[in-house]
């Protein structure tokens, strides 16, 4: 038996769709469901034993630079959490977790993929350090409820979104790139650093390990490499936590003319929206039988939140 640990390590995506198309004109042939919003939990990386190198020089930090400056960002930010309150470090955090509640959840669903398996800055091409890795015997399973998708829909789904937010994130990246640089004449302000620099490499970093992510799975689904797998476990969570609402409707549900005027989320909230298959209720369940990592949890909940304002707003 796989220990939950070792689980973490597999390869594996899996298709979580939160809602389904209000019409037969909303499925594309090939394309999938424009207006069916799916989140995927991507765990493709490169194993352990790749990223270390036994001659590396004793300078060079373990996992390279790249590795090195991602995890110290991370634990400076994680520090700003834990500062006393009134404090200006807890302050900015508050509003940077607010912004990435902004944050599309394709992007932040895409920092599932190693970046080093990406192209890199200078060849922006498919192939990256982890090209290699897509030999012949490679299969990468897309695992997806039956009964809500099939394995065509599930993988022409996941080949839309690719192909949709390839150049959005090659633009964003160099765009915050070149604002950077505007933002030098803030470094003159003593004491506080230079937030708005900052955030624009955040943004311009985000959009490039996004972008890296996009095109390297392009590239696994164009040789083959990514195979649709149903799973049952998954199929079993969504016939659990499937809003009552939805239990006796078809596969393409009527749009409901009764919608929640709170923005807010709330489990009241999306059983009453017919059109969402995935609530917030379902996520421990998704993080525990997967055993996936906690923070996970906080971008289905972003997901979730996402899919029911934009189903709210196209309407």
């Amino acid at each position: 038996m796989v220990s939950p640990k070792n689980l973490r390590s597999v390869q594996r995506i899996i298709s979580l769709p939160i809602t389904r198309p209000r019409n037969a004109s909303a499925i594309l042939p090939g394309l999938g469901h424009r207006n069916a919003f799916t989140f995927y939990q991507f765990q493709v990386h490169l194993p352990q034993s790749r990223r270390e190198e036994p001659s590396q020089p004793r300078w060079k930090p373990k996992g390279g630079w790249t590795h090195w400056a991602h995890e110290k960002a991370s634990n400076t930010w994680a520090g700003f959490g834990k500062a006393p309150e009134g404090n200006w470090k807890l302050k900015v955090f508050r509003i940077g977790e607010r912004l990435v509640d902004r944050l599309d959840y394709e992007e932040l669903a895409l920092k599932g993929v190693d970046p080093s398996m990406g192209p890199t800055i200078l060849h922006l091409d498919i192939r990256g350090k982890g090209a290699e890795e897509t030999d012949e015997n490679k299969k990468l399973p897309l695992l997806y409820p039956p009964s809500i998708q099939s394995a065509e829909s599930s993988l022409s789904q996941l080949r839309e979104l690719i192909h949709t937010r390839e150049p959005r994130h090659k633009k964003g990246f160099w765009t915050w790139m070149i604002i950077a640089p505007f933002t030098a004449p803030f470094m003159i302000i003593p004491i506080i650093p230079n937030l708005p620099f900052f955030f624009c490499v955040w943004r311009s970093w985000s959009h490039y390990r996004a972008y890296r992510a996009s095109q390297y799975l392009a590239a696994l689904i164009k040789h083959g490499h990514v195979i649709s797998a149903p799973s049952l476990e998954l199929d079993a969570l969504y016939k659990k936590y499937t809003p009552k609402s939805l239990t006796s409707t078809s596969t393409r549900p009527a749009p409901s003319s009764h919608q929640p005027s709170s923005s807010h989320a709330s489990s009241h909230s999306e059983t009453e929206n017919i059109e969402l298959l995935l609530t917030r209720d379902a996520v421990p369940d998704i993080v525990s039988t997967f055993s996936l990592e906690e923070s996970s949890a906080s971008d289905m909940y972003r997901a979730i939140e996402q899919a029911r304002i934009r189903t709210k707003t196209s309407t």
